[in-house]
């Protein structure tokens, strides 16, 4: 969420207390443009947590994303102070979401536009291993590996730029686009929307609908998905054996720890095997 926190250092103190009080795990980041981060524990510690966050009324409004963890998604807590909630580095060029950014789309309006097939242009905000494993049908990828490479793809997304269609980004929960929705604007795109409260937020309301495949978090469970286990179907097949998969893995390389798609078959243990491209060079060697 972004609002401005001033004392972003005594913040983060409040923080680590209130969540060690309440034996929760998870990941923040704090900024002087916000707070964003995940944070899993019982449902009753959680609830606790969301009353707490809402006794301070910049956070009275904030949009809480809820999904059933196993308890063991975070390895322990980490509350940091960080320059930014995403880092887009654009230094002198840099997008101040509370002072630009797009028209938010509430997801209920969205789906109305995918069922009536309007004529946006939907742009994904994600890297590109997240948009791999699932993804909305027709939504542009830009081809980042990662948020700060934006401005070097500016160009490509140029061609989209005022056509008399509506531009919507989207990203996992609505931070990375609530940024990159602004810096659009801030380039000159006009209809600008991004949908509130991200994909996560969409699944949760049409599970199965117009998104494809899984949705990437950025946790231990790596991707989770919101339709029946019966229906769900990868759209991504494992690297080794190319069978149906959305099992995300690390390439055990640490010079290349690129994310890849493998199966809990060809990979018994979590981020324990070379990406295709190193074994080759592997075996080359």
């Amino acid at each position: 969420m972004y609002v401005p926190i001033i004392d972003t250092e005594t913040f983060r103190k409040w923080q680590l207390e209130l969540c060690k009080n309440l034996n929760l795990k998870g990941r923040i980041i704090i900024a002087s443009e916000g707070i964003n981060g995940t944070v899993e524990g019982t449902i009753e510690d959680t609830k606790m947590y969301m009353r707490a966050m809402k006794q301070d009324v910049r956070f009275k409004d904030i949009h809480w994303k809820r999904s059933q963890g196993d308890g063991d998604s975070f390895p322990r807590l980490s509350v940091k102070v960080k320059p930014e909630l995403v880092n887009l580095g654009l230094g002198e060029d840099d997008v101040n979401p509370t002072e630009l950014t797009g028209k938010h789309v509430k997801p209920e309006e969205f789906h109305e536009w995918l069922k009536k097939e309007e004529d946006v242009v939907m742009i994904d905000m994600r890297n590109d291993y997240e948009y791999n494993v699932g993804h909305f049908e027709g939504a542009v990828d830009p081809g980042t590996a990662n948020f700060r490479e934006l401005p070097d793809v500016m160009k490509e997304l140029e061609k989209y730029k005022n056509k008399g269609k509506k531009v919507v980004t989207m990203c996992t929960g609505g931070v990375r686009c609530e940024k990159a929705s602004g810096y659009l604007k801030k380039k000159g795109f006009e209809d600008v929307y991004q949908l509130d409260g991200g994909i996560v937020s969409y699944m949760e309301k049409y599970p199965g609908e117009h998104f494809k495949g899984s949705l990437f978090v950025f946790d231990k469970r790596q991707t989770m998905h919101f339709n029946n286990p019966e229906e769900h179907m990868p759209i991504t097949i494992c690297e080794h054996c190319e069978t149906k998969s959305d099992f995300m893995c690390n390439c055990a390389d640490n010079s290349c720890n690129k994310k890849y798609v493998g199966c809990t078959n060809c990979v018994a243990v979590h981020n324990g095997r070379l990406c295709k491209e190193c074994e080759k060079t592997a075996v080359v060697a």
